[in-house]
């Protein structure tokens, strides 16, 4: 069993978790010189519910790594976003930018994972597949979180690993964070995301593409939902098509989401292939936790990243840069706050790290919490996929908003706007 071999049940810092949050921040502390233990419930190759597409933030976070992101390397590009609504279609290429790549890429979550996992194991992390972590190990006197029993391998025998700082990315249940009586916010937004893969002709597109106008059921009476739809072409002689949509949190009742999906697929055209008798794999879905729905980041030796931090962006529901991101600034905080002298200067470090998250993403999520309740008005709605495309130079700049794409000194003056209305803006 690849991943279990013979291994110390202490480390410096044990990583719950091995999606692109976790994998991403055990890969930059073994980087560093710590001792990680990575300990993924499951075994790779494992399925995931994601779009598979990949904008340049997380481009940048992959090339951070160190992987290969060429075409050779099985990665297939992209230029951009095709948007489609109200009868009309707009191509909008990713910016040119100093601070991030001018590319996309996409590549199915199942091996994207397990490429992160690998080049954390690459980097010095040790990889333990097949170990549920059932709960923390806490210290009787302090309360901090000292380890994690475990779960491990086809016989479920139990295990204690230890270790002095434990980092949460196991996902929007977070069941680690419950534990540590960590738990959702209820005013921040949760969206959820279904999915599936067609055979199709329209594989090898070089453009993501998402529809703006979704209903719960068949025109006349179907009303249009606050998301869209997209379609992603793999590469490989299949499509990702799926949805992503605010749940019932808004003035919306939850439709079934499957059916919703199956409904819009039929609306396409036939030469598509987006029907039963081409899916290749079952409608999957998931939620998506908004706008750091899960708060403090830190607390008693615990860092939250990824899904456990609820940091998926409010504004498209893209998750896998802010997880790698997320990632790697936890690990950041961990290697600096380990180099200080006593234990007071450690603590202080690391109680410091759900500001610098704020720092980076707190005003733009803000932005983007509003953003949600704009859209979940169906008024709103209505008048922006009805008529958002016929502004093409105010769809460029949405665009840029949408995607949190800028370059943070510098740049132009779309870039000087988003980025102060972003600083202006109080992070929480």
């Amino acid at each position: 069993m690849p991943g279990t071999e013979a291994f110390p049940d202490t480390a410096d810092v044990i990583v719950v978790g091995a999606g692109p949050a976790g994998s991403t921040a055990a890969h930059h502390l073994a980087r560093a010189g710590l001792d990680v233990l990575l300990l993924e419930k499951t075994a790779f190759p494992r399925e995931k519910v994601c779009g598979d597409g990949l904008t340049p933030r997380a481009v940048k976070e992959l090339v951070a790594m160190g992987i290969d992101i060429s075409p050779e390397a099985g990665w297939l590009r992209n230029k951009g976003l095709r948007v489609i609504s109200g009868g009309m279609r707009m191509e909008l290429d990713w910016p040119q930018l100093a601070t991030f790549p001018d590319h996309g890429l996409v590549r199915r979550r199942d091996d994207f994972d397990e490429r992160l996992a690998h080049q954390a194991r690459k980097a010095g992390a040790r990889l333990v597949e097949r170990c549920n972590v059932t709960g923390p190990v806490l210290d009787e006197r302090t309360g901090r979180i000292t380890g994690v029993h475990t779960r491990l391998g086809a016989d479920k025998r139990p295990v204690t690993f230890r270790a002095p700082l434990v980092v949460a990315a196991d996902g929007n249940s977070s069941r680690l964070s419950l534990a540590m009586g960590l738990h959702r916010r209820d005013d921040r937004p949760m969206g959820v995301a279904v999915r599936t893969y067609f055979t199709s002709p329209r594989h090898d597109d070089d453009y993501l593409e998402s529809w703006l106008e979704v209903r719960d059921c068949p025109e006349p009476d179907g009303r249009l939902l606050p998301g869209y739809a997209w379609v992603f072409g793999m590469g490989d002689g299949t499509c990702n098509v799926g949805l992503g949509v605010l749940d019932a949190s808004l003035p919306y009742r939850d439709p079934d989401w499957r059916g919703v999906l199956r409904t819009w697929c039929a609306s396409l055209p036939e030469e598509w292939g987006f029907t039963p008798e081409n899916m290749t794999g079952p409608v999957r879905g998931a939620a998506l936790p908004m706008g750091y729905n899960r708060q403090p980041h830190y607390s008693a030796g615990l860092l939250l990243v990824g899904d456990a931090a609820g940091a998926v962006n409010p504004f498209n529901g893209e998750g896998i840069a802010y997880a790698m991101e997320s990632g790697r600034i936890a690990a950041e905080v961990v290697v600096q706050a380990r180099a200080r002298r006593g234990a007071e200067g450690r603590e202080t470090a690391l109680r410091h790290y759900p500001q610098v998250l704020k720092a980076a993403h707190g005003g733009y999520y803000t932005l983007g919490r509003a953003f949600v309740k704009l859209i979940g008005r169906p008024a709103v709605m209505k008048l922006a996929a009805e008529r958002g495309l016929s502004h093409p130079q105010l769809m460029r700049i949405a665009f840029r908003l949408v995607n949190n794409l800028t370059d943070p000194t510098g740049g132009d003056a779309v870039d000087r706007v988003l980025n102060a209305l972003a600083r202006i803006t109080p992070r929480s």
